[in-house]
Parts: C-alpha cells; sequence; structure tokens
C-alpha cells in the first residue's frame, strides 16, 4: 500500500523522482459534472479525478486529485515533474482516430476485438488446431463474420517452456493463412518477434505487426517496421530472449511495465515510427505472476497517457484458472468476458481474444449501458 501524497512532498522531491498520473474515478454521466471530468482520447469514457503517484527511489506516494484541483498539484510539482505531468495529461487526450489496415478503417474510439489465429502445434489454448492452412484461412473468416475487427495470426507458442521455432517454419505455417486472409478482404495483423516473418507476413498481406518483445528480439524487426510504415504493437515482456517470461522481478509492476513501454514508444520514434501507428500492450502473463496482473488490470488506464491505443489480451490466461479453482484453458470463458469487460471501461481499444462471439455480446452489452447514460 502507498503512503498518502502531499504537495509539500511533490517540492521535496529528489532529482530522480518519477511521477504517474492515471485516470480514475470514471464516470457514467460527463454531462451533470460540466468541467469537472475530462475524457480519454476519443473513447466513450470520462473520469473524474487523476490518480497521482510521486515514485522517489523506493518510496511511492499517492493522492487522488479531482479533476478541478490539476492546476493546483501541477503547481507544486518541479519542472520536471510538471512537465511530466503535463505531457502524461495531454496523452490521455490525444485522439486516437483511425487505424488504417490496407483498405478497412478500423475505428478506435470505442472498444475492437482482434481475435486469435494460432497456426501451431503447441499454443497454450488452441494448439494443433489450425495448423492446416485451409482450415485455419476458414476460422480466421468466421472470427471476422462474428466480429473480429482484426485477425492476429501466429505462428510461434510463445507459452512458458515452448520451443523456439525457426523462421522459416514460422513463415511456412503463416504466409498461406495470411495471404488467404487478405485477400478475402480480413485486416490481418502478423504475431511474431522475428524480422523475417514480418517481412514474408506483410508482403503476404498483413497490414500489422503485433510484437511480444517491442522490437527488441531481432536487431532488424525495428527497421522493417519503419519502413513498412504498418502499425506495430509493442508488448511489454520481462526478457528479449528466447524465453520471454525469463525475469519478471518487480520493484512495482506497474509503474515498471509502464516505463518500459515508454522507453520503446520513444525509441520506435527515434527510428522513425510514426508515432500515430504505435499501440502498447502490457503484457498480461509473460513474466508475472497473478498479483502482478491483477495490478496491471487495475491500474491499465494509466497506459493512456503514452498517447497510444492499449492492446489488452487477457484471453484464457492461467491467472483465470488461478482465481478459479485452477480451472482448464478451455473453461475461463467468463473469466475472460469480465477481464475485457473491465479492461473497455477503462477505455481499451483493442481486445485481443479467442471467443469473439461472447466478447463481441459482452461489448454490445457494454456500449449499450454507455448509450443509455449518456442520453438519458
Amino acid at each position: 500500500m502507498f503512503a498518502p501524497l502531499t504537495k509539500a512532498d511533490l517540492g521535496n522531491a529528489s532529482a530522480g523522482a518519477q511521477i504517474y498520473c492515471r485516470p480514475t474515478c470514471f464516470v457514467d454521466r460527463p454531462h451533470e459534472l460540466d468541467d469537472a471530468c475530462l475524457r480519454i482520447a476519443d473513447t466513450m469514457v470520462w473520469f473524474a479525478a487523476w490518480h497521482i503517484s510521486l515514485r522517489d527511489g523506493a518510496s511511492v506516494k499517492s493522492a487522488i486529485v479531482a479533476v478541478p484541483e490539476w492546476a493546483g498539484w501541477i503547481a507544486a510539482m518541479p519542472d520536471t515533474l510538471a512537465q511530466a505531468a503535463a505531457a502524461q495529461r495531454a496523452g490521455v487526450a490525444r485522439p486516437r482516430g483511425v487505424l488504417q489496415l490496407g483498405e478497412r478503417t478500423i475505428r478506435l474510439n470505442e472498444p475492437q476485438l482482434m481475435g486469435i489465429l494460432n497456426v501451431t502445434p503447441d499454443s497454450f489454448s488452441d494448439g494443433g488446431k489450425h495448423v492446416d492452412t485451409a482450415a485455419a484461412a476458414e476460422a480466421g473468416f468466421a472470427m471476422g463474420s462474428a466480429g473480429a475487427a482484426i485477425i492476429d495470426v501466429g505462428g510461434e507458442s510463445t507459452r512458458p517452456g515452448a520451443p523456439l521455432v525457426w523462421e522459416g517454419d514460422e513463415i511456412k505455417r503463416i504466409e498461406g493463412v495470411v495471404s488467404a486472409l487478405s485477400k478475402g478482404g480480413v485486416a490481418v495483423s502478423i504475431d511474431t518477434r522475428k524480422a523475417a516473418v514480418m517481412e514474408a507476413a506483410l508482403a503476404a498481406g498483413a497490414t500489422i505487426v503485433n510484437d511480444i518483445s517491442a522490437l527488441r528480439y531481432d536487431d532488424r524487426a525495428m527497421e522493417v517496421v519503419a519502413k513498412a510504415g504498418c502499425p506495430v504493437v509493442l508488448m511489454h515482456a520481462p526478457s528479449a530472449k528466447s524465453d520471454p517470461h525469463e525475469g519478471g522481478s518487480y520493484a512495482h509492476v506497474l509503474f515498471d511495465v509502464y516505463d518500459m513501454l515508454g522507453e520503446r514508444v520513444a525509441a520506435c520514434i527515434a527510428a522513425g515510427v510514426d508515432p500515430a501507428k504505435i499501440i502498447v500492450d502490457p503484457g498480461l502473463g509473460f513474466g508475472k505472476s497473478v498479483a502482478d496482473n491483477l495490478a496491471l488490470i487495475n491500474g491499465l488506464a494509466l497506459f493512456h497517457t503514452l498517447g497510444c491505443p492499449i492492446l489488452f489480451g487477457a484471453s484464457r490466461k492461467r491467472m483465470i484458472g488461478a482465481l478459479d479453482n485452477e480451472a482448464a484453458a478451455d473453461q475461463r470463458l467468463g473469466g475472460t468476458v469480465a477481464l475485457h469487460y473491465q479492461a473497455a471501461a477503462q477505455g481499451a481499444q483493442l481486445l485481443r481474444v479467442h471467443d469473439i462471439a461472447e466478447n463481441r455480446q459482452a461489448l454490445r452489452v457494454w456500449r449499450g449501458l454507455r448509450d443509455a447514460a449518456l442520453t438519458a
């Protein structure tokens, strides 16, 4: 538990202190609060307060600050902290607009579904189900018909203990599926950390790269993405080596994950990647305990301050089983829907799921509730 933060603490902060300003106290009827609430980007989510945390060495202090009180707290900060806080506020407000994926336009003012299509023999949940190219493509089309805006095709399992796949084999697994889906008008994402696989998938019609290593695993990956000019998902994993789950020791998991993603966003921009095409993913389950995952979910709105769309993926993950009698992967639908609904309520723009129809229905209910609150 963090200690209470005061304005005096801000004034006494060391030169190396860091500030984190997370939207909180979400409201259903912003029109009743006049100027006492703010909107997250161009989403349908409004909030009435900031959860401001000061990290100074090993100490973390926090306070809930109502939106109208923001200016007074900024005035109490040293210039470096005030500038960082102002940048975070600007990041929250920045419109996310649309993803232009080939001929497909994906609007990010409400949550969109990304369907998981693993063409692998060993993925933790659906391994072996889509190893045939024609069957995999059919499954992808079915996901699109059920409501997925994007299909994320992966040819290498990244579950704990999964063997590394040679890039040539990975290309053989994904190339035909990506080609078939893209020719059929589907927006395709390639889930890989290897530059050669990215190139092959983009050539076959993929329009977005989803890299669990945040473009750290392969030295050429950044160059490939920058040259292609395509959107990219930067996911947090504690290691950029063969085993992405390696490590996973955090002083404060929410802030540590946030800092790493912030550094990767800056590195991508410096390398020529269009900042409007960068998406961030906190990487649930990758080198993280159940407690770590819960902290990231509860603090998910902090990632809006990076100014990028958020991709959230908790589909069928082990934490659900850990919270419910070790339920098997194929028995985690209820937990999956609950977690993605929570992410939508915090403004996440992209939800990566296996079960499209059920999650689409949950989002329609969420949207109905939002519409009713805004118009009643």
